[in-house]
């Protein structure tokens, strides 16, 4: 039987999102192909239609899962919101589906170059957005807020005691409130959600 153009190209996009939901559940190296395609709902032998080599699948699994989000309709642009939805506990409880930045940063400076690639590409798209919505494009500040949110939410969800993972959560918090004020998209899902990251 053929499989149309509309398809394959279902098919990738499946592929892509189970790839992206276990790589920042499981990191880059517990999670196989086989494991990949069943998530997906296709046969194993189908992989390498769409995909060199896991390498291939994981650089560009990575790389969709760091597509900025589009914003909500009505949501507010400002920072405030955002800060307070990535810094929560349904995001921590839920690295599946949230910011692959927090999720998989720690791993990606030991994957292979294309990897890396589609990390750093995707950091500075995060990056970008968030300096649009800062008075005069301050690079510097949406780094330094970048770093605390990526970097806070990585610590609570490495601690085992929860009361300091709250403890964590508050803290990035109560840092970055003063940011609340100026206006940006958000630079990665910062919420749960169902379906593309």
């Amino acid at each position: 039987m053929r499989v149309t153009r509309e398809q394959v190209r279902e098919n990738r996009r499946r592929i892509l999102e189970a790839a992206g939901r276990l790589l920042r559940e499981k990191g880059f190296s517990a999670v196989t192909v086989a494991e990949v395609m069943e998530a997906a709902g296709l046969t194993h032998g189908g992989f390498y239609g769409h995909f060199a080599s896991k390498e291939d699948l994981a650089a560009q699994a990575l790389a969709q899962a760091l597509i900025p989000a589009p914003r909500e309709p009505g949501a507010a642009a400002g920072l405030a919101g955002f800060v307070a939805s990535y810094l929560s506990a349904a995001h921590r409880d839920r690295p599946g589906t949230g910011c692959a930045l927090a999720a998989l940063g720690g791993e990606a400076a030991r994957q292979p170059a294309p990897v890396r690639r589609a990390f750093t590409e995707g950091l500075e798209a995060r990056l970008s957005r968030m300096q649009e919505g800062l008075p005069e494009g301050d690079r510097a500040t949406a780094l330094a807020a970048l770093s605390g949110l990526v970097g806070a939410l990585v610590l609570a969800r490495a601690v085992d005691d929860p009361a300091l993972s709250d403890e964590i959560l508050a803290a990035a918090r109560t840092a970055l409130e003063p940011l609340g004020d100026r206006r940006a998209d958000p630079p990665c899902a910062a919420a749960p959600r169902t379906g593309r990251p």
